[in-house]
């Protein structure tokens, strides 16, 4: 049996997905707080601080971007944002705010739970205590070292913050450098077998992860491009 389930706050004006959505976490044994609008929710977050909250972007008297900016004045609780817009704008604005994922609607309740599990993982256990780490699952290639388990990417030491979905696509690459990964598979590893995601997604995120990687070192040249078969992760 599980200890203690997490509490997760779910806000969206959708009341359609508040009992779908609900209905899945609820049936993985966590307690579920339920607003229909971010103006609620925010009194409601402070009156009863949840573990993790999962936030729609666009809603009535107070969208998810402003529910997130007021709560990370005061808490650094794991949030997912939901999204119908494929703007990668609105998405990147979110992680520099502070969002740890983003999930684009239509999506399957598989994902999101997984996505859930994820995200509390990267946060710590539930009793506050941290993950045991296992030497032999944390990767180091070169100036690149993961760690799976506390969802922790660097490059030189310095670190690189990336959603879910960037860093199982990084993953993927660094566990084989060298070896070039399709398209398909890096879906595959990133994404639930019942979502479908075009070449366009993929390619989306290893452009974000360039982005983030040369943030920190303007001459990160780590993720190759092999035009019409994928990509692959530079061997050191």
């Amino acid at each position: 049996m599980n200890k203690k389930m997490a509490m997760i706050a779910l806000v969206d004006d959708d009341r359609n997905i508040l009992t779908s959505v609900g209905m899945a976490l609820e049936a993985e044994g966590y307690a579920v707080q339920k607003y229909n609008d971010g103006a609620a929710a925010l009194q409601g977050l402070q009156d009863q601080p949840p573990d993790m909250a999962i936030f729609d972007i666009k809603m009535p008297r107070m969208d998810g971007m402003e529910l997130l900016r007021r709560i990370r004045q005061k808490t650094d609780l794991p949030v997912i944002f939901l999204t119908s817009k494929d703007d990668e704008i609105d998405e990147l604005f979110g992680l520099k705010m502070g969002a740890d994922d983003f999930i684009k609607k239509p999506f399957s309740q598989r994902l999101l739970v997984e996505r859930v599990k994820a995200v509390l993982r990267r946060a710590g256990a539930k009793d506050g205590t941290a993950p045991v780490v296992d030497a032999a699952k944390v990767i180091e290639r070169g100036k690149l070292a993961m760690d799976p388990d506390r969802h922790s990417c660097t490059w030189d030491t310095r670190p690189v913050t990336l959603t879910v979905t960037e860093f199982l696509i990084l993953q993927s690459l660094a566990q084989r450098p060298g070896i070039v990964k399709s398209r398909d598979a890096l879906m595959d590893a990133a994404y639930d077998d019942q979502v479908y995601v075009d070449d366009r997604t993929i390619d989306s995120h290893i452009k974000r992860l360039r982005k983030k990687f040369n943030q920190v070192d303007e001459a990160f040249d780590g993720i190759e491009t092999l035009y019409g078969v994928g990509y692959r992760f530079k061997e050191q």
